[in-house]
């Protein structure tokens, strides 16, 4: 283990430092608690042994300091001090101490308190590595949950997330938003003509597509059945129809073969957060707008106004 010793008195600070190296443990050595406290900072030591009375700063400001580092691994922390100063020790432990030595210390007595400290320090590095993990899973599965699998788009729950979001900054600060609500043309005539893994494989190059053409800022979520939207923010009505036409233009130019048509294509319909609408409300517009793109001979772009 790597211990740090801190003691302003030459012979014990030395004692300690033989038997420990003499045990095979690395040590720091500081001659005062200032030094101690600068050594400790970035050490990862695993355990301190730390006298009690000390100039710069005694043994019980040092383990505060210790204890409230949060950058520093848990270390294992002894007070060192006579046996005239035991009344200290219920004070050492209350700032953070874990156990103590009396001055002159046996060998059998320092290596007992080291296999404490090599089992309580080895337990804290695991529940830390534990918690990282499941930090890391959490963050996993609330991404998870706000994908959707076959497109890799953000899912419904996403884009209703993101949406208040959307237009609650929108109305407050008075900035543009919009949204573009894009839907396969004759995406049934293609599943029931090529089969659901061939539709499948439609909507994962559709939705790659949109993902592709989105600019920084804008994201892309699978709205449900083979309609996806495009959120828009800082884009106004006429800003955001350009966007569209883009997007409709890159899907209609993978070329990909439709058996009720020359190629796939999408119909898209573009509404803007107005005054004090809702997300329902601006779906509701860009819906009703992609209704009239498709009874308009499909294929194209329609805004509503």
């Amino acid at each position: 283990m790597r211990i740090l010793i801190a003691d302003d008195s030459p012979t014990p600070r030395l004692m300690l430092q033989r038997e420990l190296e003499g045990l095979g443990h690395e040590c720091l050595i500081a001659c005062d608690g200032t030094e101690a406290w600068e050594l400790f900072q970035g050490s990862g030591v695993d355990v301190v042994v730390s006298d009690w009375m000390m100039p710069g700063m005694d043994g019980d400001e040092f383990c505060q300091r210790v204890r409230s580092d949060p950058e520093a691994p848990y270390a294992y922390f002894i007070l060192h001090t006579s046996l005239g100063d035991l009344k200290h020790v219920v004070q050492g432990m209350q700032a953070g101490a874990d156990d103590y030595l009396t001055k002159p210390f046996e060998r059998d007595q320092l290596a007992t308190r080291l296999i404490a400290a090599d089992r309580i320090t080895s337990l804290h590095r695991r529940l830390v590595s534990q918690q990282a993990e499941l930090e890391r899973l959490n963050k996993v599965l609330f991404a998870d949950s706000r994908n959707d699998r076959l497109t890799a788009l953000g899912n419904r729950r996403r884009m209703d997330e993101d949406l208040e979001r959307l237009t609650d900054n929108a109305q407050r600060y008075g900035r543009p938003a919009s949204v573009a609500l894009f839907d396969v043309d004759r995406f049934k005539q293609y599943n029931d003509s090529a089969g659901h893994a061939a539709g499948d494989e439609v909507l994962r190059s559709v939705a790659a597509t949109l993902a592709r053409e989105c600019r920084t800022g804008d994201i892309a979520y699978r709205y449900g059945g083979e309609e996806l939207l495009v959120a828009l923010p800082e884009q106004t009505l006429e800003t955001a129809a350009i966007a569209a036409e883009r997007m409709r233009a890159a899907i209609e130019s993978l070329a990909i073969p439709h058996p009720a048509a020359r190629v796939v294509t999408v119909s898209g319909g573009v509404a803007c957060v107005d005054g004090d609408g809702d997300v329902a409300d601006l779906l509701s517009r860009a819906d009703a707008a992609l209704y009239e793109a498709k009874e308009g001979g499909r294929n194209r772009i329609v805004s509503a106004y």
